[in-house]
């Protein structure tokens, strides 16, 4: 190779293919991982659901999917701190409905025996067995329904197939606003929570504060108590029921910034309700939008580490409750691995290495009331699941009610 002069000896640094010679390398070298494809946060969500979801929900996938991908449908919950029959009166004027009311309507003209048998033979065999090992309460008859959610919300939707939006709400002449604009199957878990008046209740996720705000629509709580372990998240908090709740109202929220899983720690066996609306995937906000994607590259640990912190999430919420308070567990995703398996080890490790007796409660009711409204999956082992469906698309939500014994 010495000898080589001229246009040859400026072939060596690319190397000579015909003699086998390495290329020279170079000192400024191109990374990898600057020429690998890059791939959107909601690209990479939609990948990842196309891959799990098709397997959990079979053929019901495609219909979901372009639900998801659709635009969310909304529902507007009234604030009974404003001018609550006001407020009904505009929405109606724009062919809404208030689904808690009229659901409960139609609830009591069912005969009472008819929706008991309607859930029985809507379980399969292998669900009723894994329902029956998890002391999963029996349904209620519909006499009872009525009394089996919290009670005072009002929450107005458009009919199925309907794509109107509600307009923002305004002020009244104190600054209050009349509606608070929600997802209307996230109203579901607090439903099921059926908080009672006198209640103690525990909100351990709280913010952004619309699950918050419902629970002081019922009216019933004797002590809220709003944590976010975020605190720009519970200064957003702060703003929603500063917008919405009289100064004499909020000031009785008591509004933390805490790590809610060590809740237990903190005020152990104190609460008579408890709601834990863990951090999820949020399915619809993963598939549509970039901001804050929980798929992003950089936020790979924290998503894989998600199920975990549900659990401990769950499990501090089992601890705060007193013996025989009651805690939902909810979610706002379509993952058995962030559902039903969150409850299930999480009953588990409270009986196994607490000695805490946790019963699941059946909520087959919360889906005979509202079925007119939402699209529920029928075979969710544990809880309820909403499903987006274009009709009617809410959700996904996922909630779970549990019965700590002892």
């Amino acid at each position: 190779m010495a000898a080589l002069r001229g246009p040859a000896r400026r072939l060596l640094p690319g190397g000579l293919a015909g003699l086998g010679l390495p290329p020279r390398r170079y000192r400024y070298k191109k990374k990898w991982a600057n020429t690998a494809p890059k791939i959107s946060a909601t690209r990479l969500a939609l990948q990842n659901f196309d891959m799990n979801y098709s397997v959990q929900f079979g053929n019901l996938w495609p219909s979901i999917r372009v639900s998801l991908l659709s635009e969310q449908k909304y529902g507007a919950l009234v604030n009974n701190f404003a001018h609550p029959n006001r407020v009904s009166q505009k929405l109606e004027l724009l062919n809404a409905v208030d689904f808690v009311y009229e659901s409960q309507k139609a609830a009591n003209h069912v005969q009472a025996d008819s929706p008991v048998e309607q859930v029985g033979g809507e379980q399969t065999a292998p669900q009723e067995v894994h329902r029956q090992q998890l002391c999963v309460e029996q349904p209620q008859a519909p006499s009872l329904l009525s009394q089996s959610i919290s009670p005072n919300i009002k929450c107005y939707v458009f009919s199925r197939g309907d794509i109107s939006r509600f307009p923002p709400a305004r002020p009244d002449n104190l600054g209050t606003l009349g509606y608070y604009l929600l997802d209307a199957a996230s109203l579901l878990p607090v439903l099921a929570l059926n908080v009672q008046p006198e209640d103690l209740v525990l909100d351990l996720c709280a913010a952004p504060g619309g699950k918050t705000l419902a629970l002081l629509q019922t009216g019933c709580c004797q002590q809220l108590a709003a944590n976010d372990i975020s605190i720009s998240r519970s200064n957003r908090l702060r703003r929603v029921l500063s917008s919405y709740v009289p100064k004499s109202i909020s000031a009785g929220v008591r509004i933390t910034s805490w790590d809610g899983r060590n809740w237990g720690d903190i005020e152990g066996n104190t609460y008579n309700r408890v709601l834990v609306d863990v951090p999820c995937t949020t399915d619809r906000h993963s598939v549509l939008e970039e901001e804050n994607n929980i798929f992003r590259r950089v936020r790979k640990q924290e998503r894989q580490m998600l199920p975990m912190l549900q659990l401990q999430l769950l499990l501090a919420g089992l601890f705060a409750a007193r013996p025989g308070g009651e805690v939902v567990y909810s979610t706002c995703s379509l993952s058995q691995l962030q559902n039903e398996f969150v409850v299930e080890r999480a009953i588990e490790i409270a009986e196994t290495e607490y000695d805490i007796s946790v019963r699941v409660e059946d909520l087959s009711f919360i889906r005979r009331l509202f079925r007119d409204t939402f699209s529920f999956f029928a075979d969710c082992r544990l809880g309820e699941l909403v499903l987006p469906h274009l009709p009617a698309n809410f959700g996904p939500t996922y909630f779970c009610k549990l019965r700590r014994e002892r």
